[in-house]
């Protein structure tokens, strides 16, 4: 997953500054994410509620992001253009979207706070199962929504060439 981070980072980094922040938030829940996976893998017993309460922190600031910042600008953006046929596939895909998100607020429920990540530790590495499987889809999902958004800022022709890709 990091790696896939630094491809869609470094093909739709200057895209947008809100869109780079996101990215580089991205990037760092990540790095978060993988810490606390190897934590989990290496001594279930030594990982602190702190820890978890930091990546569920990021993971619901990435979110939320998401959907309050990133998603309406993609949909202004698509709007600005008259792009009906990527405000159709960003309809589809927020819907997709939701998912991932109902996931993300049922793991925050468990793990907002450090008792309640003290008292929950012992699911957390199916949690983590579930959340990667989760989360990949999610970033593929987003990575299509600015990859839109990118084919209406691109010349006709390759405009054309990107959107076929989707």
């Amino acid at each position: 997953m990091l790696e896939d981070c630094k491809n869609a980072l470094e093909r739709w980094g200057g895209v947008h500054e809100l869109i780079d922040r996101w990215l580089h938030e991205r990037r760092e829940l990540l790095i978060h994410f993988a810490a606390l996976k190897q934590a989990c893998d290496a001594e279930l017993e030594t990982v602190s509620s702190k820890s978890v309460n930091t990546f569920s922190e990021l993971l619901m600031d990435y979110i939320s992001a998401g959907h309050f910042e990133i998603y309406p600008q993609l949909r202004e953006e698509a709007k600005a253009f008259a792009d009906h046929q990527a405000l159709e596939l960003a309809d589809r895909l927020l819907e997709r979207l939701e998912m991932s998100t109902e996931l993300v607020l049922s793991f925050d429920r468990d793990y907002d706070s450090p008792a309640r990540a003290e008292h929950h530790l012992r699911r957390l590495p199916a949690w983590l199962d579930r959340l990667s499987r989760g989360l990949s889809e999610r970033f593929s999902l987003e990575d299509q929504l600015i990859a839109r958004l990118h084919a209406a800022h691109t010349p006709d022709s390759a405009g054309a060439e990107l959107r076929s890709e989707l």
